[in-house]
């Protein structure tokens, strides 16, 4: 008969942006554990809110399944001395296997023998085994942790229950301090300490003390209840899902309501007031039907309906009390000027380090300008990127900046158009910042986008120059999203702008260092963006040919692939490996036409000249591949390395050629074809 188990820890309320993620780590490191210890299962099932994890197995086996694996040792000859006794090699291979050396036996392996043991495990009950699954606790992994009381061992949070049960069973177990019991603890306000009957009834026992453990009935709850208050005032409420999962996580038992605030506010500029709502106070916005902002919210509060007017005032009152901040810097910052702004950037500081904003500002300006050019912007879209750069960053000396950071660009776009700069210089401050998180939007705008790529490469080369280099999941300086934005920007713009030449350019100005190392951390940012299906002997293939641009090697990847599947790739790849690793003995890479002398040779000397290169990555592979018979006949009607050294250097400077060309796809010595 198989079993349901539950495993709970109670804890402080956790940060909300962590809870899920916690969740599902314990999920599979349960998982994982009853793998590990051959415990067969039907399925995990996850439960969290602020206060718990908890985790149910559903058809848990009885036991373990037995144990019977087989182990290959020494050869006879060595497990065996002259007088047919085990030697230490023998007895030290069965010792570690928990055998002796009556287990042994010799199977025969290609004409010699070889010690082989059997050993056998009978599975134990689980009830034996499950004590120990509080090792997952133990093993859990979080960005932020703390340590309390006397404690050394850091957690999320502070932890106060434990529960252990096997279907209305509890088991002796044990976490920190904690020994396993049947007491969680209900709603902070509305519920009492609970106790948990059995692990099927896990739900309904939270339930009566206002505990909706599952979070995907919870947001049923939100939804359900938003509905209705759409339903009843006849408005559409912006659900926003990283607001939602994270409102989920902040209550135990939710109940939604509908607030309001002046209309007057509505005046404001409306990202100030959506950001006073979403971003401060974990408000739902309200629009009418057509979309327009209406002066309501939608919050959710942690408890029953009980007393909701109370609730709601207090809610309005704290938003009205943001929405006055907000409409003061308003209409203080439109007293100021952008050019008296901007010598106050030379006083910020963009990081002890670097330096300044203005100095930050100067460089991006610089390589701006470069990047214009190369991208052939039009002398009028150069201009607006010449003025954008001088003073994108002006908004952060406003008083709204100030107040709601998650503004800056915004407001700077709003406030640059006040002071009369063109539509097209204020986007692109707004989109300087673009994209702001690993799958955000891109900019829209030429402009906007080069001044983006700017603006994150002067910040990439400035930190790395600093020694400020990311490590590990260490990036305290999203430098890796900043060089994601970087790829994207170039990659959906189709500006195949080689990477290293672009690095040789800014180099030149021998305040950057680490050359290497950014280069290294731009292939990083590529391959991140290349499909994971695809095999990573292309991914390094391709990351190691001699163009260094984002959209050659996204599509070369992705052609080669494609090539993979189909036949004639392993005559291809290894007939210009041959020619790859011969031309590494190459001097030069002309070719003297006079020194050509069989047909096979002046075939292939005549097709490598007339080798092109496109933008189509497919046209240019189907080129190389279609070599392969001339490479072949080459080979075999030719020595390369012939006693006439101006032959021989000839033929080398010809594979040379041919090399040069085709590493502009891949470095093919690095693809398998087995």
């Amino acid at each position: 008969m198989t079993k349901t188990v539950l495993l709970e820890l109670g804890l402080e309320e956790m940060p909300a942006y962590l809870v899920t993620r916690s969740m599902e780590q314990l999920g599979q490191r349960v998982a994982d554990f009853l793998k590990a210890h051959r415990l067969d299962f039907e399925k995990i099932e996850t439960f969290s809110t602020p206060r718990r994890l908890a985790v149910r197995v559903k058809g848990l086996a009885d036991r373990q399944t037995d144990l019977v694996e087989d182990f290959k040792g020494p050869s006879k000859k060595i497990a065996l001395d002259a007088d047919g006794q085990f030697t230490k090699a023998a007895e030290g291979f069965v010792r570690g296997k928990g055998l002796t050396t009556d287990a042994i036996r010799f199977e025969e392996i290609k004409g010699e023998e070889y010690v082989y043991v059997t050993k056998e495990e009978k599975g134990q009950a689980a009830e034996e085994i499950l004590p120990n699954l509080t090792e997952t606790l133990e093993a859990m992994t979080f960005p932020v942790s703390m340590h309390w009381a006397n404690y050394t061992f850091e957690y999320i949070r502070p932890v106060h229950t434990l529960t252990l049960l096997v279907n209305d069973q509890l088991l002796e177990a044990r976490f920190l301090n904690l020994e396993s019991g049947r007491v969680s603890r209900g709603h902070r306000f509305l519920g009492q300490e609970v106790t948990l009957a059995s692990a099927d009834s896990y739900e309904e026992d939270l339930r009566q003390a206002f505990v909706i453990a599952d979070p995907a009935e919870r947001t049923h709850m939100i939804m359900d209840q938003i509905a209705a208050l759409e339903q009843e005032h006849g408005v559409q409420v912006e659900i926003d899902s990283s607001l939602l999962n994270e409102v989920l996580n902040l209550v135990e038992y939710p109940t939604a309501f509908l607030g309001s605030f002046d209309p007057k506010y509505l005046d404001l500029p409306e990202e100030v007031l959506v950001t006073s709502m979403k971003a401060h106070q974990r408000y739902f916005v309200v629009r009418d039907q057509a979309g327009k902002l209406l002066p309501h919210f939608v919050s959710v509060r942690n408890g029953n309906a009980e007393h909701l007017d109370n609730v709601i005032k207090g809610n309005e009152k704290v938003l009205v009390a943001r929405l006055e901040d907000g409409e003061f810097f308003w209409k203080e910052d439109q007293k100021l000027a952008v050019e008296e702004l901007l010598p106050k950037l030379a006083k910020v500081t963009f990081h002890e380090k670097i330096g300044s904003l203005s100095e930050h500002m100067e460089r991006t300006a610089s390589i701006a300008a470069y990047l214009a050019t190369q991208v052939g912007l039009t002398v009028e879209e150069q201009e607006e990127l010449a003025r954008a750069a001088q003073i994108y960053k002006f908004d952060l000396l406003t008083g709204m900046v100030g107040e709601f950071d998650e503004l800056q660009g915004i407001m700077g776009e709003k406030y640059a158009l006040l002071a009369g700069e063109k539509p097209a210089v204020a986007q692109a401050i707004r989109e300087h910042y673009l994209p702001n998180s690993s799958e955000g939007v891109l900019p829209e705008s030429r402009v906007g986008a080069i001044l983006a790529v700017a603006d994150k490469m002067d910040t990439l080369l400035s930190f790395f120059t600093a020694g400020l280099i990311p490590s590990g999941s260490n990036d305290p300086y999203a430098l890796r999203r900043a060089t994601q934005g970087i790829v994207r920007i170039l990659a959906a713009f189709g500006w195949d702008l080689d990477l290293q030449e672009l690095q040789d350019v800014l180099y030149q100005n021998e305040w950057y260092q680490h050359k290497a190392e950014v280069l290294e951390f731009f292939n990083a940012r590529i391959e991140k963006m290349m499909d994971a299906t695809i095999n990573k002997d292309i991914i390094r293939a391709v990351l190691s040919n001699t163009q260094f641009k984002v959209s050659s090697r996204l599509l070369a990847a992705k052609a080669l692939a494609e090539a993979a599947k189909g036949e004639g790739f392993k005559e291809a790849v290894e007939n210009l490996s041959r020619v790859f690793n011969l031309a590494e003995k190459a001097d030069q890479v002309e070719v003297d036409s006079k020194l050509l002398e069989s047909d096979s040779e002046k075939a292939l000397a005549e097709a490598v000249n007339n080798l092109s290169w496109s933008e189509d990555m497919n046209i240019n592979m189907q080129e190389l591949f279609d070599l392969a018979p001339l490479i072949a006949d080459f080979f075999e009607n030719n020595m390369v390395m012939a006693e006439d050294l101006a032959v021989r250097a000839n033929r080398l400077a010809l594979l040379a050629l041919l090399r040069q060309k085709a590493s502009r796809l891949a470095h093919f010595t690095l693809l398998q074809t087995k």
